[in-house]
């Protein structure tokens, strides 16, 4: 006869609420709602499975966070480092954020709804955007040198003001998209044309 041991790991549930919290590093709750997080630097900390709710991260550090099945509704990101961040491993489910005056750089976008979002000021460089729905999602003065989009529905986004992207029409949704002299030459780069 043989006996079999289960064990189940449950993370204890702890929220903090309405706070400001300021240059740590450490997050001793996993929940968080109405919370301003201020200059604080969690760069390469395991953030997943964390749930924020109508917070706002200010000059903080997330560089290389993993956030696998982290939840972000209604979350502004301002002034924030968040570079080599996998987004695509976010909730599925619940991702409502605002990105201003923030560092995307080696950010990877994969699979996940973005409609409607908003990037103000935003550097993203040699980010990657894969099978993304970017429904109408404005890029205000961001800085996209090296950024891949590759099977997104980029439908009535607005680059009109952002510069350096390379976007290839044949990979992906354009409808009504919106774009600006010079910058819309980067949706000719695949066709090995000159433009004088």
């Amino acid at each position: 006869m043989s006996v079999f041991s289960v064990s189940l790991y449950i993370k204890e549930f702890r929220m903090t609420s309405n706070e400001t919290i300021s240059g740590t590093s450490i997050l001793n709750d996993n929940d968080f709602v109405t919370c301003t997080f201020k200059n604080c630097s969690f760069a390469g900390q395991d953030l997943s499975k964390f749930n924020f709710e109508s917070c706002e991260f200010i000059g903080c550090d997330l560089t290389m966070c993993k956030m696998e099945n982290t939840a972000y509704s209604e979350v502004v990101f301002n002034d924030c480092k968040l570079q080599g961040v996998e987004f695509g491993k976010c909730s599925k489910y619940v991702f409502s954020v605002t990105f201003e005056k923030c560092h995307l750089n080696y950010a990877v976008f994969l699979k996940n709804n973005l409609k409607k979002l908003r990037f103000t000021h935003c550097s993203i460089r040699e980010a990657f955007f894969a099978e993304c729905d970017l429904t109408q999602a404005v890029f205000d003065n961001c800085d996209f040198d090296m950024t891949n989009f590759e099977r997104c529905n980029l439908s009535g986004c607005d680059f009109r003001t952002s510069w350096n992207y390379i976007i290839f029409p044949a990979q992906n949704k354009l409808k009504k998209a919106k774009f600006a002299y010079p910058g819309v030459l980067g949706l000719l780069a695949d066709l090995d044309i000159v433009v004088e």
